[in-house]
């Protein structure tokens, strides 16, 4: 007698379900709710806290601000982000500064959490609003955020 009074039951939940399914199915709305993603590319808008990849910010004269502290690398809760940092002399001050050789971001292992982007102390980092990411060979989400031929800002301080 249970077994049939559970298959009540569940056609029960079923109508229940139906019904409001169907409400929505024939009684059409003023307006489209649901935005279809391929169609509005150019219309889309992004939210402006979304977090895409992580970028390093150049300005027009191929300049960043990041001077090799370490300390996004440090705050990165999985390890996504390495730095790796050369010492040159530096002739006009006669102090030994560092370099970058190269800030490689690893997106494949990225949660997105900004926490780079917070501890930088001189906001050399951003989130962009990239969000087609997907690609088919995986070597392609680590990206060299520093660009070729970048230097550093003369105002940065170490």
């Amino acid at each position: 007698m249970a077994y049939f009074k559970g298959i009540g039951q569940g056609l029960n939940t079923l109508w229940t379900g139906m019904k409001v399914t169907g409400y929505y199915f024939f009684h059409a709305r003023k307006e489209i709710i649901t935005m279809q993603y391929p169609d509005n590319r150019d219309t889309l808008k992004i939210p402006e806290r979304f977090r895409g990849r992580v970028v390093m910010l150049h300005d027009q004269n191929n300049e960043h601000a990041c001077n090799g502290c370490t300390m996004c690398e440090m705050a990165c809760p999985n390890g996504s982000i390495k730095i790796i940092t050369d010492k040159i002399l530096n002739p006009e001050t006669g102090k030994v500064v560092r370099i970058i050789d190269k800030h490689i971001y690893h997106f494949s292992m990225c949660t997105l959490c900004n926490l780079c982007v917070q501890a930088c102390p001189s906001n050399a980092l951003a989130m962009d609003n990239s969000y087609e990411n997907s690609v088919y060979d995986r070597s392609e989400l680590t990206f060299v955020l520093n660009q070729p031929g970048s230097k550093i800002r003369d105002n940065v301080k170490d």
